[in-house]
């Protein structure tokens, strides 16, 4: 069953109050849910998942889908990490080349794909 979809008010009250330095869990989890929710609409699929723990994953990209055990395409990392990505305050690249980004397969640069608009 699939997560409840997050109302764009509440997504975006919650990414702003995060940006506005709350270190609310509620707001945090609710921000990130709802970029997840955003990369998802903008590249559904199941080629690629996109792990956030502990608040959220989702499956992207159309392209060859994945059913059992790990996925061949991940793409992991924390939720301050995400929310930068999603909101183009840092970039791929950098993030990457930093080391807060986990990305393996073929199909796990999602570069193309960000930032979001929400």
């Amino acid at each position: 069953m699939p997560a409840p979809k997050i109302d764009t008010i509440i997504g975006r009250r919650a990414l702003a109050a995060v940006l506005d330095g709350s270190v609310a869990r509620t707001d945090r989890a609710t921000a990130v849910r709802y970029l997840l929710q955003l990369l998802v609409e903008k590249a559904p699929g199941n080629t690629v998942e996109v792990r956030v723990p502990p608040f959220g994953a989702v499956q992207v990209l159309e392209g060859p889908r994945h059913t059992r055990g790990t996925p061949p395409n991940v793409v992991e990392t924390d939720a301050d990490t995400w929310i930068a990505l999603a909101t183009g305050a840092s970039t791929w690249d950098e993030l990457y080349a930093a080391g807060v980004i986990s990305a393996s397969g073929t199909r796990a640069d999602i570069s193309a794909l960000l930032p979001l608009r929400p």
